[in-house]
């Protein structure tokens, strides 16, 4: 058997060492072993990508979850799958009984990590729209962008379409929607500034656009910013992280508050941008 197809029968789920199921082809196994080949066992299920420890937050009426990078908040069309909504909503479920669908009440870019709240009732979900839609909810982000950031406010009119496909700022009053995001340097690196980005609205792609047409598109950023001149540096991802939320409970009233720590991946780059600028 080539090496080739005896990988694909170990990652399939149908070798086990020892009376246990290996699915890393490359494992190293002691000699007197006992391996199995069961060519009948079903394929192993992927992990989802949120457990319960990334239920930040849980009660009758709302979820804040932690969202890993590459995710999709809601799914795009019909046809995406593992969307976070989804997979909360199944995580919920297994924790016992059946479970409403969850109320979608905001939204984070598939490549953004960070903290997204849901509502489990459709109270909930009202009441949790009217406070973003009057502003009050509290959002910030860290993120990396390329250059020297100085601390501005970035007002514009975003809209769908700038006239070529993509999202991005008119002048023309008429049009878009008003956006504002509020940037305040943290700390400065090799090539770029690790900033801090507050919402007093939440606009698709608000961050991206905003910082790309102040000339310093995020590091990572595969979208805005193509006129970039400068030096690019690569990241994995898309280096921006919700980092807080904060909200009034929809049913108590009482204040809401949550932070998650910026994640290992979106770290490393930080790490090594303050190694260069030394």
């Amino acid at each position: 058997m080539s090496w080739g197809a005896a990988r694909r029968l170990v990652e399939s789920g149908k070798v086990s060492v020892d009376g246990r199921r290996e699915l890393d082809p490359t494992v190293a196994v002691r000699e007197g072993a006992s391996i199995a080949v069961t060519m009948a066992a079903p394929k192993p299920r992927a992990e989802s990508p949120v457990a319960g420890d990334d239920l930040v937050y849980l009660d009758g009426h709302v979820v804040v979850v932690k969202k890993p990078a590459g995710v999709s908040t809601v799914p795009y069309d019909e046809h995406e799958k593992g969307a976070l909504s989804e997979l909360v909503h199944a995580l919920l479920k297994r924790r016992g009984g059946p479970v409403a669908e969850l109320g979608i009440v905001h939204r984070i870019d598939k490549e953004t990590s960070g903290l997204v709240l849901f509502a489990r009732t459709l109270a909930a979900k009202r009441a949790l729209k009217q406070q973003f839609r009057f502003h009050s909810v509290e959002r910030r982000y860290v993120a990396l962008a390329h250059g020297s950031v100085r601390a501005a406010t970035h007002r514009s009119r975003l809209v769908k379409d700038r006239g070529d496909g993509r999202r991005g700022s008119t002048e023309n009053p008429e049009l878009g929607r008003d956006s504002v995001t509020h940037v305040k340097p943290l700390e400065a690196l090799a090539g770029a500034t690790l900033v801090e980005c507050r919402l007093e609205t939440g606009r698709t792609h608000q961050i991206r656009i905003h910082l790309a047409e102040a000339g310093h598109p995020l590091v990572g950023e595969r979208v805005y910013g193509r006129s970039y001149r400068g030096e690019r540096i690569e990241a994995p991802r898309l280096m921006l992280h919700a980092f807080e939320l904060g909200f009034e409970h929809p049913t108590t009233g009482k204040p809401m508050h949550f932070e998650q720590p910026m994640p290992e991946d979106m770290e490393r780059v930080v790490q090594g941008l303050r190694r260069g600028s030394r």
